[in-house]
């Protein structure tokens, strides 16, 4: 059996449960940006040399698989959306209280570029806000129900700028956006 099924040729996709609609639909711009964002994760993983946060990586990438199968099954499904849990969320916030707590890690804003795979964690962290937004448009149009989603995507990208400095850190690299010689107050932590 092909993957290459044509019933997609006419603009419409199914989503979980079995209900079809356009291709253009808010709900398969969310999925799809978290489809985005689990190959960003992904290509950022195989550039990384940090076996511990190359591993802490897989281990989003195969949560947001199931973050993005719930995110695309309706609530008119005739199966139930997997769920996203307050535990998931949890996971994450105790993985950025305890990376947030390391010196050097949290002092400014970051300049992306110092470090190709940390670099890369960021262009991952900006497509997981984008994700964010959409899912937030969702819930507030009756077609998202369960808000776990929305905190789940919201700590994910607190966390992948988190791994990006965590990595520069253990680099020796500074990527403060503004330069150690110049005065003034610092920025603030993260988006």
């Amino acid at each position: 059996m092909s993957i290459a099924t044509k019933r997609g040729d006419g603009g419409q996709t199914g989503l979980a449960g079995g209900v079809r609609v356009s291709k253009s639909d808010l709900r398969v711009e969310c999925y799809g940006t978290i489809d985005e964002l689990i190959s960003q994760m992904g290509f950022a993983r195989s550039i990384c040399n940090d076996e511990e946060v190359c591993e802490r990586v897989r281990q989003l990438q195969r949560e947001l698989f199931k973050v993005g199968s719930a995110v695309a099954t309706p609530p008119e499904s005739r199966k139930p959306a997997p769920e996203t849990s307050a535990e998931m969320v949890d996971a994450l916030e105790a993985d950025v209280h305890c990376i947030e707590t390391m010196p050097g890690i949290v002092g400014d804003w970051s300049l992306p570029g110092e470090l190709p795979d940390a670099s890369a964690l960021d262009v991952a962290r900006t497509t997981c806000r984008r994700a964010e937004r959409l899912a937030t448009r969702l819930l507030e149009v009756g077609q998202l129900t369960n808000p776990q989603v929305l905190a789940y995507l919201n700590r994910l990208s607190d966390l992948l700028w988190l791994l990006g400095r965590l990595l520069e850190v253990r680099a020796g690299i500074d990527s403060s956006l503004r330069p150690k010689d110049k005065a003034g107050p610092r920025w603030s932590r993260a988006w």
